[in-house]
């Protein structure tokens, strides 16, 4: 469960981050990590569009270079984006000065308000800064579709599990979670409409 669903104390020492959201609403924030890229990101747009629930793209910048069409596609259709830096590097093992810049590269081409650590490192310092002009976010519930050892059902299990009242839910438009997602992501959507959940964005 540590993996799964943060912890009190981890969410504590990031309390400006934002981890979940109105625990009264029956409401659920589907999000993406690490596209756009071709072969994985229009089947997940093709499939939000088939279900009409709107996501959030937390978008790695070199990936927004590479494919300026696809990130077009996204907010086109109604979805938001966030900066997930530039060169998917993480807080905890870059210099200050070098990762607060991969932001502010990424942030040149993806122009939101919202930032998502790689992996959720980030120091007490990089995140007093990095406060000052986004809104940091974190998950309440992390499917770890990534990991090419679980198997798809697995990935379910967890989403299903774990998933609550304004949870931010984790998935990847990646190649890495490719199979995972495509087979846990449609399967956790039609699970939550049935018990009542509705899907927004952040």
């Amino acid at each position: 469960m540590f993996i799964e669903q943060p912890t009190a104390i981890l969410r504590h020492f990031y309390k400006s981050a934002m981890w979940r959201k109105e625990p009264e609403k029956k409401t659920v924030y589907l999000t993406f990590d690490d596209g756009p890229v071709p072969e994985v990101t229009p089947w997940v747009l093709d499939k939000l569009k088939e279900y009409g629930i709107s996501a959030t793209f937390f978008c790695v910048g070199e990936n927004v270079q590479k494919y300026p069409e696809l990130f077009e596609r996204i907010k086109a259709e109604g979805h938001s984006v966030g900066n997930h830096t530039f060169n998917h590097i993480t807080g905890f093992n870059s210099n200050y000065d070098v990762f607060l810049k991969n932001i502010e590269e990424a942030d040149v081409l993806i122009q939101s308000k919202l930032f998502r650590p790689p992996h959720g490192h980030l120091t007490r310092g990089q995140c007093l800064k990095l406060k000052e002009k986004y809104q940091i976010v974190m998950w309440d519930v992390i499917t770890r579709d990534y990991n090419q050892a679980l198997k798809p059902e697995k990935v379910f299990a967890i989403a299903t599990k774990y998933t609550r009242n304004g949870s931010l839910v984790v998935f990847h438009d990646s190649l890495k979670a490719e199979k995972n997602m495509k087979y846990a992501m449609p399967k956790t959507v039609e699970y939550l409409l049935e018990k009542g959940y509705t899907f927004d964005k952040l």
